[in-house]
């Protein structure tokens, strides 16, 4: 049996849609958290753990979640545009080796990129010690 690259693409990118979206509301509705909400009535082992994350325990996971996305978009990116452009400054410096610097100009460039989103994460995450009760 033969699979469609452009449909399995299709499928597998529609799957990760579907799951983020029910993980997002399963974790985030209007007065906070769904399981710590139905959590509060029942006691047990760990419960108090779970009853202290509060909004500021939210605001603390959407931070890393917010750090680690941009960290590794960033980083994603910057690694596709760096293949491309680095085979593409390669093959103009074997043809005319004096596009040397324009070439290696533009591979700095999308380098900058990956360093933003490293800047962008830990400023996301230099906001944690403030959120901590």
């Amino acid at each position: 049996m033969r699979i469609d690259k452009d449909v399995a693409n299709l499928v597998l990118f529609s799957l990760g849609a579907v799951v983020t979206t029910l993980g997002a509301l399963l974790f985030t509705t209007i007065n906070g958290p769904v399981f710590l909400s139905e959590l509060r009535v029942g006691t047990g082992p760990g419960l108090e753990m779970l009853q202290a994350l509060s909004d500021a325990g939210m605001a603390i996971f959407g931070l890393a979640v917010g750090a680690g996305l941009a960290l590794g978009l960033a980083g994603v990116g910057a690694g596709l545009g760096m293949g491309t452009a680095s085979a593409a400054a390669l093959g103009a410096i074997t043809e005319k080796p004096e596009t040397f610097g324009k070439s290696i100009l533009y591979v700095v460039f999308i380098e900058a990129v990956a360093i933003y989103g490293f800047v962008i994460a830990f400023l996301l995450l230099g906001y944690i010690p403030n959120l901590i009760p």
